[in-house]
């Protein structure tokens, strides 16, 4: 199996500063090759924000590096991935915080991250960035750690009260910002043709489901460069409606 990629990230109109960091990366290896992909966005209200989201994915560029091939040779492990991915984001996280101390401001970042290899797919969270697995439907494989999610998922809220909820930007976790981390890890079976998306918060605010599965199901996306065009199409709209955030968004597809 091989991959199409493509990413792109964006300021957006109100900010002077870009906070989101992006890894996107692929490889070949003697079990087959391999795509890995990483969205950051650092707090938005938080001084350096862009500092803590670029500390996480040098640390995950690093790891795709050195580590994932060690234990590619070890033989792969679900159980030891998860591990390391944890390991990744535990150790930063206390950098992070730690820099922050030091300095006199918090800062933090939120994280998803995903592996594609040998007809799986691997994922990561920890915050409100999301990932997608577009095929014949428009899945989301993460669920946000936020308040609102929490408030729905105990029904004391309705996805409509959430929208228009004053704390609907209140992450429960993030790294380096908060003093509890527990990441949440998915998994599922992917096939030809399927296509993978990790964005940040900004980049799926204001533009619905459906305007981003016409853009990005299997069936619209054939190259890379007609890929980078679409994202940066629904990039655009999301500015135009006027999103105030930075807008991330890195896109896989399997062929």
């Amino acid at each position: 199996m091989d991959y199409l990629v493509a990413v792109h990230t964006d300021v957006g109109i109100r900010k002077s500063t870009n906070q989101d960091s992006v890894l996107l990366q692929t490889a070949h290896t003697n079990l087959g090759n391999i795509a890995f992909g990483c969205v950051c966005d650092g707090m938005g209200g938080l001084a350096k924000g862009e500092l803590a989201s670029a500390t996480l994915i040098n640390a995950f560029a690093a790891w795709f590096q050195k580590d994932l091939p060690e234990m590619l040779a070890e033989g792969f492990d679900q159980a030891v991935l998860y591990a390391q991915w944890k390991n990744i984001i535990l150790t930063q996280a206390k950098k992070i915080e730690a820099f922050g101390k030091y300095h006199g401001f918090h800062l933090g970042t939120t994280c998803v991250a995903l592996l594609l290899f040998q007809n799986k797919y691997y994922v990561v969270n920890v915050g409100d960035s999301r990932a997608y697995h577009i095929d014949g439907a428009f899945n989301q494989i993460t669920k946000d750690q936020t308040y609102i999610q929490r408030e729905m998922d105990m029904g004391r809220m309705t996805p409509e009260e959430a929208r228009r909820d004053p704390q609907r930007n209140v992450l429960l976790q993030c790294v380096g910002a908060s003093e509890f981390i527990e990441p949440d890890f998915y998994s599922g079976d992917m096939m030809n043709g399927d296509v993978f998306m990790l964005c940040s918060d900004g980049f799926r605010h204001i533009i619905t489901p459906e305007e981003m599965y016409q853009y990005l199901n299997p069936n619209a996306l054939y190259t890379e460069q007609n890929m980078l065009e679409n994202i940066t199409y629904l990039t655009d709209l999301n500015k135009y409606r006027r999103e105030e955030d930075n807008i991330s968004v890195a896109v896989i597809k399997t062929c």
